[in-house]
């Protein structure tokens, strides 16, 4: 059980915070912008589902996500090691199964894309799509980090915070990226559909000069 009896510490006073094995870096660290990232897309999905008048359906499945984010950004925050005191929980295979069953499911029920579209429509879709922004910088956080720190464990007897990081939560963001995209879509279908963009902003066309 999480037991926060004090928000304020002090500890990070000096620059530095504590990673997910209780070696210190700096806030500047490539690993604390990824779950940092991670943590905001999962404040704005939070937005969404209290503030998009969405689908129950949608609410569900964003629920589901919300909790696996803050999993994502406790495995981003603990370094990969060869063996541990604690095994801490580390992102799977099968949820990145689980959000691409999702896509294909809720993507059924959309006509095919053959244009642009424009983050709008109703609440609930701009919300996603907002969601699906921060979940793309998080992602690419997630890569710079990545190639920082490599994806392998510190050989047995290394300090700790030396480790890689979990290939998995990248790829992670990445899919659930895609399906915010499309969830925002299914969201307009209320108001019939997309918003679609309009080269050149809808203005007509300059004659040619010859």
């Amino acid at each position: 059980m999480v037991n926060l009896t004090r928000i304020y510490t002090r500890t990070g006073d000096d620059g530095t915070t504590a990673l997910g094995d209780f070696s210190r870096t700096t806030k500047t660290d490539a690993r604390l912008i990824a779950y940092a990232d991670t943590d905001e897309a999962n404040s704005t999905i939070g937005v969404a589902v209290t503030c998009g008048a969405l689908r129950e359906d949608i609410r569900t499945v964003l629920i589901r996500i919300q909790n696996d984010l803050f999993d994502v950004g406790a495995d981003l925050c603990t370094p990969l090691a060869a063996s541990y005191e604690y095994p801490p929980l580390r992102v799977q295979d099968i949820w990145i199964d689980e959000l691409e069953a999702d896509c294909d499911r809720f993507n059924d029920e959309l006509e095919k894309l053959r244009s642009f579209i424009l983050p709008g429509g109703t609440p609930g879709s701009a919300y996603l799509h907002v969601a699906r922004t921060v979940t793309r910088r998080a992602e690419r956080s997630a890569w710079t980090a990545l190639e920082t720190y490599g994806d392998q464990p510190a050989p047995v007897g290394s300090p700790k915070g030396v480790g890689g990081i979990n290939l998995i939560t990248a790829k992670y963001l990445n899919r659930l990226s895609d399906l915010l995209f499309i969830l925002g879509r299914v969201a307009n279908l209320e108001i019939g559909g997309d918003v679609l963009w309009q080269p050149g902003g809808g203005r007509a066309k300059a004659p040619a000069k010859h």
